[in-house]
């Protein structure tokens, strides 16, 4: 999981972005809840009223809330109002602009009670009508309440009387709720408005405009937050699998043989494409979603605790639930995720060698037991991707449960807590969006928990290629190549094993290659040819002793100066896809026209290129695979001819060439390279005839060293090959000398 966070961390600047934009997304998303509440709250069910304490009211409301205050208050009310004739039809009292928010805060305490009771008694509720009879029965003798309403009574009462009864009544209303006060509050201030003539039509209007206009304008900036992460998630997931594919390519594209050993070709594919596109794919959505999710989270149980504490149970059984749910599903499906990668590549590694070899297969007739290896790894990659699917498919129905169980719960709990007047409905309206979004931060984190891990696998399967120690390196301080010599190549007793094997495939090779000379290199098959040249380029190190060009050991230079200097001619020909002038100066790409067809005209290659329509613009195909197996090697030797390198290396390159085409090449490569190092791998001795110096390798160890001539008279197994492949007359022609060139190259172009 860390290689794959690290990935993301790469790109720091856009993810510091990322964060600060998200933290204004959820801003946005946890501010709307709010606002609705207070739609449903004040907009509808408080008329748009939004203040605590009446800014102005009647004169004569003035004096009757002043009547439920006690006596030690009533200054500290009159001292944040000011009395006012103009501003009105009628005498009214009005609130001072310059009043704190200390001050305001103890006059809502005040006449929290006072506006409550005097709301009361003008609507002639229940509890004011008891407290009304109370009053007939404590009024002094003498007066007569039936010409008096309630106020005219407490006018009537001695002060301290009604201060002791004013207390009393507040006692009994300071235990209810605090929604309950609030309510009877807002609904005494419009009433007070009413009165003067104000337009609380308008006061709703305004109100309910004004906060919708504050969600649009957070909802719009919140969907253009959303679109920005969006973007900028998107190419940072794009940059990071660039960065990747590139590492990986340049990577791979230094392994060794030995590397290619380890890593399958079907499986580098693999990672080099579908694990790289998984986490291209999961680090968008860690962007998008996993970043939001706790920020969405936290946020919202931070705006519960603000809304209404007494339901915050209801929270964590949910995260509980949840988070129980998602421990299931890791634990469950998991170990599947690495398995599903391993099965990725069987499956690849299968349709690669079927498509490869399809006409093998085609010609042995074994269509049927190909058809059957496939289903059987298509079959075990389907059952895996159908346990992973299925985990998936049990996950979602038991996370939509568990947000519809808890918003049944919220609302079950609410609606008592609305009935007891402990909260209100727009506070419960908001409580079930609050509680939602954290549900939805923790659903959208499960629903990641499938992608996640197999994203994390993926990365993991890059990481070991990356970390892969490649045997071949350059050294810290490359040495140069001496300018004195050119081309002399030596072998100093050269021993060389595969890695973890237990034998040595070459043992003790000791030979000097020197320019204007061919050394040629023969033996039966498994003798160990084209391993002794792949050491030359340095496809592999050897085990013991060294191989120096030019006086140097070739692991003491850049392995680029080295190749620089090689022309290598693969025992099967590689083409690449482009035209057939791409592919002869690949080596050279700066070279001139001239070079060209100089190159194809030694590889005898121009007579073929010649009757195509387009010439040597004439397109290749991947492969190669719409040339013929000579016309692909004349071209693989065309383009080693057309880099001009100092040491030629031909592995077993003629094997694809009729005899005639043969003799020709070799006749004009001959002329091109006399003053070059040629080393050839042949099976044929026609082909090695001429050089100055063959090499016998029996069991990878040299059985003899010489020209023709001298092998034919001292070498056993050259005796064996040579017997093998020329009639007596041209081993009798060879033992006699010059005689045996002429007999031999007649032979070929018979």
């Amino acid at each position: 999981m860390k290689n794959l966070f690290k990935y993301a961390a790469e790109h720091w600047r856009s993810l510091l972005l990322i964060i600060i934009v998200l933290f204004i997304q959820a801003y946005c998303d946890l501010s709307l809840p709010a606002y609705t509440s207070d739609i449903v709250n004040v907009g509808i069910q408080q008329a748009g009223i939004e203040e605590r304490i009446p800014e102005a009211l009647p004169s004569e409301e003035m004096d009757r809330l002043l009547l439920f205050v006690p006596s030690e208050d009533r200054e500290t009310v009159l001292d944040v109002y000011t009395a006012d004739n103009d501003t009105y039809d009628m005498a009214s009292y009005i609130l001072k602009e310059d009043i704190t928010d200390e001050e305001e805060d103890q006059l809502v305490d005040i006449l929290a009670c006072p506006m409550m009771l005097t709301a009361g008694f003008e609507s002639g509720s229940d509890m004011t009508r008891q407290i009304e009879e109370q009053l007939k029965e404590d009024l002094p003798q003498g007066v007569s309440p039936d010409d008096m309403d309630v106020f005219d009574m407490l006018q009537a009462l001695p002060a301290e009387q009604r201060d002791a009864m004013v207390r009393g009544m507040a006692e009994q209303i300071s235990e209810m709720p605090d929604t309950i006060l609030e309510q009877a509050a807002v609904s005494y201030v419009g009433s007070a408005y009413e009165r003067l003539g104000m337009d609380t039509d308008r006061i709703q209007i305004s109100y309910l405009v004004s906060t919708g206009g504050k969600m649009a304008g957070l909802a719009m900036l919140g969907m253009a937050a959303s679109i920005l992460v969006g973007f900028l998630a998107s190419r940072v997931g794009a940059a990071t699998g660039r960065d990747l594919r590139g590492r990986v390519f340049h990577k791979v594209v230094g392994f060794s043989n030995n590397e290619f050993d380890h890593f399958s070709t079907a499986s580098l594919i693999t990672r080099s494409t579908n694990d790289i596109q998984q986490i291209q794919l999961i680090i968008v959505m860690l962007l998008r979603i996993v970043l939001y999710a706790p920020i969405l989270a936290i946020g919202g149980i931070f705006q519960v605790f603000r809304t209404n504490v007494s339901m915050s149970w209801i929270i964590a059984l949910a995260v509980l639930l949840i988070a129980l749910v998602i421990l299931v599903l890791f634990l469950v499906a998991m170990p599947k995720f690495r398995i599903l990668q391993t099965l990725v590549d069987k499956v690849n590694l299968v349709m690669r060698e079927i498509l490869t070899g399809l006409s093998v297969i085609r010609a042995f007739s074994t269509q049927k037991y190909e058809e059957e290896r496939f289903d059987d790894a298509n079959r075990d990659l389907t059952r895996t991707n159908l346990f992973v699917n299925r985990a998936m498919t049990f996950m979602m129905p038991v996370m939509m449960l568990v947000m519809n169980g808890i918003s049944v719960l919220i609302m079950w709990t609410g609606a008592h807590g609305i009935d007891e007047g402990q909260m209100q409905v727009g506070d419960m309206m908001a409580f079930i969006q609050y509680t939602m979004q954290i549900i939805m931060g923790f659903l959208m984190l499960c629903m990641l928990s499938i992608m996640l891990p197999r994203a994390a696998v993926a990365a993991d399967r890059i990481q070991e290629v990356l970390d892969s120690r490649t045997v071949i390196h350059d050294p810290e301080e490359p040495k140069e190549f001496c300018s004195g010599e050119k081309g002399v190549l030596c072998f100093d007793h050269v021993s060389f094993r595969y890695p973890g094997a237990d034998e040595n495939v070459l043992q003790d090779i000791t030979f000097t290659a020197k320019p204007g000379e061919t050394t040629a290199i023969i033996g039966s098959t498994g003798s160990g040819k084209s391993t002794l040249v792949n050491l030359i380029p340095r496809f592999y190190d050897v085990s013991e002793g060294a191989i120096t060009l030019d006086g140097v050991d070739i692991r003491q230079v850049s392995q680029h100066e080295l190749r620089e200097k090689l022309g290598y001619v693969p025992q099967k020909g590689v083409l690449f896809s482009g035209d057939i002038a791409s592919n002869i100066m690949f080596g050279n790409p700066g070279g001139e026209e001239s070079e060209m067809i100089e190159a194809a005209q030694i590889a005898q290659a121009s007579e073929f290129i010649n009757q195509k329509t387009d010439g040597y613009e004439s397109p290749i195909s991947q492969g190669g695979s719409n040339v013929s197996g000579g016309q692909k090697q004349r071209l693989s030797i065309a383009r080693a001819i057309a880099k001009h390198p100092e040491v030629f290396i031909f592995d077993d390159s003629f094997s694809a060439l009729d005899f005639k085409t043969d003799v020709t090449l070799r006749k004009a490569l001959k002329t091109k390279t006399k003053e070059c190092t040629v080393l050839i791998v042949a099976q044929r001795i026609s082909t090695i005839l001429n050089a100055e110096q063959i090499i016998v390798l029996d069991g990878g160890k040299i059985a003899g060293m010489g020209t023709h001539r001298e092998l034919l008279k001292s070498c056993e197994v050259y005796q064996q090959i040579a017997a093998s492949q020329l009639s007596e007359s041209e081993l009798e022609a060879g033992m006699n000398g010059k005689e045996a060139t002429v007999n031999a190259q007649r032979h070929a172009w018979q």
